[in-house]
């Protein structure tokens, strides 16, 4: 499968993803090749197979990046009535989830249009203490450009998804 064709199922699977977690797991390797993974709810992704976060919070991913640029994404719906409507009905009506593979970049500064998408995801905490320190500004950024993905599959409750 090739991930350009399947772009823009991946990105409204993405969005449900983080709207049902608020984050998603990102996976690297350190010097020893031990994996890491790491919640990052700052990960956006573009129209281009393209994504960016922000690296304010995750110090041990950061560091990863020195040895290997590599990183996998994992998003999956995990909203309770749209597992529910699944496992009643014994077949998804969209996938649950997927695997995202690529290279992440050197840090740069955000664009404003790029805040601004991350304001918007964001505004849900807005005046609360959390937010302020959690998301006030948005410090440097990383762009990540995928290469491939796999499905997260669950037998026959999957099958057949991503083979429209």
């Amino acid at each position: 499968m090739k991930i350009e064709e399947h772009w823009p199922e991946i990105q409204t699977l993405f969005e449900k993803a983080v709207k049902s977690n608020k984050y998603v797991s990102v996976a690297t390797v350190d010097k020893n090749g031990n994996p890491h993974i790491t919640p990052i709810g700052s990960l956006v992704l573009n129209d281009d197979c393209t994504g960016f976060f922000s690296e304010k919070f995750p110090v041990k991913m950061v560091e990863n990046f020195e040895f290997s640029d590599r990183v996998s994404v994992m998003a999956v719906n995990t909203g309770f009535f749209y597992w529910f409507k699944a496992i009643r009905r014994g077949k998804f009506d969209s996938p649950p989830g997927v695997r995202l593979y690529g290279s992440v970049g050197d840090p740069r500064e955000p664009t404003p249009e790029e805040a601004d998408m991350w304001h918007e995801r964001v505004k849900f905490a807005r005046g609360t203490k959390g937010h302020s320190d959690l998301w006030k500004g948005l410090s440097a950024v990383r762009d990540i450009r995928f290469d491939d993905f796999k499905p997260v599959t669950t037998g026959k409750m999957t099958q057949g998804l991503w083979n429209r």
